[in-house]
């Protein structure tokens, strides 16, 4: 939930830092400014490497690379000895070979596949209606908590079909508020908000689990919020985010961070929407799903996509212009 600024500053604090520090964290520039060893948590065990995050992604692959490598040497190894068994299991001049063969057979270890971390992978429906412009659009807007302090004043913006824009600012500028004014969730002093009929609106809150019931399961709570259709499509929804199994059924509350906000995507493109407002998305996320949230977005084709971040104030239309 920190700004760039306060990063950097958090950033700067702990490299002087005399003590040992553990963290855990998805931010790959932090950890690579902070840390001097990763312990790596997969498969129910901890692997430690030296070396800040950058160092650990390059080891890991050399490790995997070389697993794999010990591991077809020993399958072809083992082939090599089962084809001679059997070649000559039944020949009596060769049976103290073949007996020989088996007593090493059985003393080789016990072959283990690779075991590699399943690819995330996160799609965001398509919806291709076509909307003529303006699809939504702030025209000199005002807004304000109280009397005494304005948020924005004459404020105007407005996106197409195929913007991506992000908000940028610091901790408390604003940018959720404007989020809020663009939802129609808040309501100006005055000016205008305008948005085309068809406009359909997928939001992710930065306070997400505001928006998820946790007392059920996400496959309860997808029916009680799109109800009438069969479990095998909640299900199947889930499951396009990492939910899937024994977690789909588990109470939402007993869900991490992360598996919570993949169920708030869930829940938030199941009515195919055609606009999309991110409010801080990769907050809780790891760094696998961060990148494939990336790829997703970066493969939504023709509609609009909102997001926030933490860092210094620019808006920016589908071309890169400033707004």
């Amino acid at each position: 939930m920190l700004d760039v600024r306060a990063i950097l500053w958090l950033e700067n604090y702990l490299q002087t830092w005399p003590s040992t520090i553990l963290v855990v964290s998805h931010d790959r520039n932090f950890l690579n400014a902070v840390a001097t060893d990763i312990i790596h948590l997969h498969s129910q065990r901890l692997e430690t490497y030296r070396g800040d995050y950058e160092n650990f992604i390059k080891t890991k692959e050399e490790r995997l690379k070389n697993q794999q490598r010990e591991y077809e040497a020993q399958r072809q190894y083992r082939e090599h000895i089962q084809v001679f068994i059997d070649r000559f299991r039944y020949n009596a001049n060769r049976a103290s070979q073949v007996q020989s063969k088996l007593k090493l057979l059985e003393k080789l270890p016990e072959l283990k596949p690779l075991e590699k971390e399943p690819e995330v992978v996160i799609r965001f429906p398509d919806n291709f209606e076509k909307l003529s412009p303006p699809i939504l659009q702030l025209s000199e807007l005002d807004f304000s908590y109280s009397s005494s302090s304005s948020i924005f004043r004459n404020l105007s913006v407005s996106a197409d079909q195929d913007s991506r824009i992000c908000i940028v600012g610091e901790n408390g500028a604003g940018k959720t508020t404007l989020l809020k004014l663009l939802l129609g969730d808040l309501t100006p002093v005055q000016g205008i908000r305008h948005a085309h009929r068809n406009l359909k609106i997928g939001y992710f809150s930065q306070h997400h689990v505001d928006q998820l019931d946790m007392n059920v399961c996400s496959v309860e709570l997808l029916a009680a919020k799109f109800p009438g259709k069969p479990e095998e499509e909640y299900r199947h929804q889930l499951g396009g985010y990492g939910i899937s199994g024994e977690l789909a059924v588990r109470p939402v509350a007993s869900l991490s961070g992360g598996q919570k906000s993949r169920v708030a995507f869930a829940q938030m493109t199941m009515p195919c929407p055609n606009f999309y407002i991110l409010d801080e998305p990769t907050n809780h996320l790891d760094m696998e799903t961060i990148e494939a949230l990336g790829n997703s977005l970066n493969k939504f084709k023709v509609m609009l996509i909102g997001c926030v971040c933490a860092v210094g104030w620019a808006v920016c239309d589908g071309g890169g212009r400033a707004v």
